[in-house]
């Protein structure tokens, strides 16, 4: 015969620990695991008044995180220092205080009317005091020690619980906000005009951080003083027209110092200079393109201490973006107002483009570069660039835009700002075709495409890598001998979606590749015949010892030779890289 042996009910400790455990494990939303620990509480400790106060490290201050009893108003604005009150005390002292009769204790600090019982409790994990539980009470000597032996067991459990709830919101909130950034960025860099761009720009950050005063002020051209150029006043345009000087103001040192300003309280800042009387935050967070500032972003709250360290993070983040968005609109703005203008006129157009291009080929310790652009008309669609990476590495641009003169230097701008836009976070060659296929899909302009090779050298292990989407078959030209790399694509521009295919080579001293457009190929002699891939390969063979420059001088001057007396028809560019060092292989 067998019996059953019962367990024993759970002490109501146990029983707590076992839901609190179970609040823990099956939420890791701070809201949410906050409201349902007050929960679990409530059914030891019938209170009235509860919150869970957590502790910001670098001020030193508690703020409500959640709460039951309070005035709203009180619990949005008020921040406990640690050691002031009694839940100040309770952090400082890492210990729980019960206060019998507050009315009693000069350290307790009123927030409701007829209060008598205090118990406060820290939440310490990795000896770190992050936050205190305080529980109030209208009775005298309400709280009793079972109470606060019971409270205590729960916050040695909640702290742990509570830290790893805020690193999951701190980490989710993060990719929100990166996702939307990227998402931002990319808007903005198709938008051309500037008005329309400013106006979007306001919207979009809004999404970000919920401000009630936005301006964007830039540049004047003598870069001595700020221009308003948008504003908003609780959400409604208003037109500024005073200018600010570099350096006056929390604007102006932004400007001059090209750094984020974070003011909690303007009326505490020696540098503000009062323009809204309603204003008690500030974030001044300064547009640099180019190392260059070309203008500031400010946001202005009326509650003091509204805008964080994350809001700045931010927005620095962003802010570059929008200093390359507002650069590629005033450009587009310049270049438009160029085509009005008449033929004498544009020789100013391809004085504009010109320094578009690198003024410079970068040196390298292993790559000798050279490169050349001839427009057929006073201003062309073909571009080049070199972008620096990271780590000793290049990035290689050369591009063709279909059609000529004015509307294809204003679309090859526009690439080549999307290009730029896209840089900072280093993409590969066919990632960067493919993000600016999708830039220039989002804002299709009829007609209007580009071919482009975008190639990566990385210096230090002496590899190429490229990704072509339309261009002419580059040479590549090692062991004294030439190679047509087949390396094709769709140009960018005409379909939504395309994947480009990369090519890598691993080259040695006197290995060079050799890029070119379209109007080398199909430079036309007086009886119509092309310059055609043949001779281009030729020349190229001619210089396969010599350097890059060498290159590139030899193919416009075999073309100029070949085209003489005839208008040229097609933009032409050339970019040569050459490998620094002797070849192995020697002519027989």
């Amino acid at each position: 015969m067998s019996s059953v042996v019962s367990k024993p009910d759970p002490s109501p400790a146990e029983s707590l620990l076992l839901d609190v455990a179970d609040v823990l494990a099956t939420s890791l939303d701070l809201d949410t695991t906050l409201r349902r620990v007050a929960e679990v509480v409530r059914k030891v400790i019938n209170y009235e008044i509860f919150a869970i106060l957590l502790l910001n490290e670098k001020t030193q201050e508690m703020r409500f995180r959640f709460q039951i009893g309070y005035p709203p108003e009180f619990a949005e604005r008020t921040r406990v220092k640690v050691g002031e009150g009694v839940t100040g005390l309770a952090a400082q002292l890492r210990e729980p205080v019960l206060i019998d009769d507050v009315r009693e204790d000069s350290r307790y600090i009123e927030a409701i009317p007829n209060v008598c019982s205090e118990l406060a409790i820290p939440l310490i994990t990795k000896n770190r005091v992050i936050g205190v539980i305080d529980i109030e009470a209208r009775e005298p000597r309400y709280f009793t020690e079972e109470h606060q032996r019971l409270l205590t067991l729960v916050a040695s459990r909640m702290a742990a619980g509570i830290e790893n709830a805020q690193l999951y919101t701190r980490t989710t909130k993060q990719a929100r906000i990166l996702l939307l950034l990227n998402e931002i960025a990319r808007e903005l860099t198709s938008i051309l005009n500037l008005d329309e761009l400013l106006g979007r720009i306001a919207e979009l950050v809004r999404r970000l951080i919920d401000y009630q005063m936005f301006s964007i002020l830039l540049l004047d051209p003598s870069g001595q003083k700020l221009q308003h150029r948008f504003a908003l006043r609780f959400n409604e345009n208003i037109q500024l027209k005073h200018e600010i000087p570099m350096g006056r103001g929390l604007v102006g040192y932004a400007a001059e110092s090209k750094e984020s300003v974070l003011v909690p309280d303007v009326t505490k800042d020696p540098r503000y200079v009062e323009a809204n009387p309603e204003t008690r935050s500030e974030l001044v967070v300064p547009l640099v393109y180019k190392s260059k500032v070309v203008g500031v972003l400010d946001l202005e709250h009326t509650r003091r201490g509204f805008f964080t360290d994350e809001h700045k993070r931010t927005m620095t983040t962003l802010a570059a973006q929008i200093a390359i968005a507002i650069e590629n609109a005033r450009l587009y703005e310049e270049i438009e107002r160029q085509e009005r203008r008449l033929e004498r006129d544009l020789s100013l157009a391809r004085e504009l483009q010109s320094r578009l291009l690198p003024q410079t080929n970068p040196r390298l310790a292993h790559l000798d570069v050279a490169a050349k652009f001839v427009p057929a008309r006073t201003i062309g669609g073909d571009l080049y660039d070199f972008i620096p990476y990271s780590m000793s590495r290049l990035g290689i641009v050369i591009g063709d835009v279909s059609g000529k003169g004015a509307p294809a230097a204003i679309y090859a701008a526009l690439v080549s700002g999307i290009i730029r836009s896209h840089a900072p976070i280093e993409p590969a060659p066919g990632e960067m075709l493919s993000a600016v296929n999708l830039s220039l899909a989002e804002r299709r302009i009829e007609a209007q495409f580009v071919s482009i090779i975008y190639a990566l050298w990385d210096d230090a292990q002496r590899i190429l890598t490229v990704s072509n989407s339309g261009l002419p078959r580059p040479i590549f030209v090692h062991d004294g001998k030439n190679e047509v790399i087949e390396a094709t694509g769709l140009p960018l521009g005409l379909f939504d979606e395309a994947e480009y295919d990369e090519f890598q080579f691993r080259m040695k001293p006197g290995d060079m590749f050799v890029f070119f457009s379209d109007g080398i190929l199909d430079a036309r002699n007086g009886n119509g015949e092309l310059f055609g891939r043949g001779r281009t390969e030729r020349v190229v063979a001619g210089c396969a010892d010599k350097s890059a420059s060498c290159v590139v001088d030899s193919i416009f001057n075999a073309v100029a030779e070949h085209a003489a007396g005839v208008e040229a028809f097609d933009d032409q560019t050339v970019v040569a890289i050459r490998v620094r060092g002797s070849s192995s292989h020697k002519k027989k």
